[in-house]
């Protein structure tokens, strides 16, 4: 019998992802003034659209391979980053940065990522410090973000609105459409 490792999940529907994003923009306002905002692809990607907009800040990602697996429940594995980061950011701009994930899951990315930051040659002479944020922390994670405005008293798979296109592809869309 194969252990049942995901049976809890959290389903967020856009009104709550927005609310949760707002929430996270208005802790980080009066906490903190970022300079760039620093996301993990891919699920960082829809919350540093929406804060970009409204701090109106250059942004830049840092893609990281970190789960493996057939199905939308995958695990977590060796983190791979990517030989660079993508950003419309100047190098100056990484003074003070905001490294922002979707979810603190174990800690593993969110702590890697900040030393690999430290060490991207680019920008490791301008960062004066990194905050980071995420909108989910779960109580199984190693690592507390500093902004972050929903602990979670569980560990579920934390479905957001874009991963319904994990379970549907291109021919499935066609399906749906015709």
């Amino acid at each position: 019998m194969i252990p049942n490792f995901m049976a809890e999940k959290l389903i967020i529907n856009y009104e709550d992802y927005k609310l949760a994003v707002e929430k996270l923009a208005l802790t980080i306002e009066k906490n903190y003034k970022p300079s760039v905002l620093v996301g993990i692809m891919r699920g960082a990607a829809p919350i540093i659209d929406m804060l970009s907009r409204i701090f109106k800040l250059p942004t830049a990602y840092v893609v990281i391979q970190s789960y493996s697996g057939e199905t939308v429940e995958n695990k977590q594995g060796e983190l791979i980053f990517a030989r660079d980061i993508s950003s419309i950011a100047k190098n100056e701009d990484f003074k003070n940065v905001l490294l922002v994930d979707d979810l603190s899951d174990t800690g593993l990315t969110l702590n890697e990522s900040i030393k690999w930051l430290k060490n991207y040659a680019p920008v490791k002479n301008h960062i004066q410090e990194i905050k980071t944020a995420c909108l989910w922390k779960k109580k199984s994670s190693s690592f507390t973000p500093d902004f972050c405005p929903i602990l979670l008293d569980g560990d579920p798979w934390i479905v957001q609105p874009s991963e319904y296109y994990d379970e549907i592809d291109i021919n499935g869309l066609k399906k749906k459409h015709s």
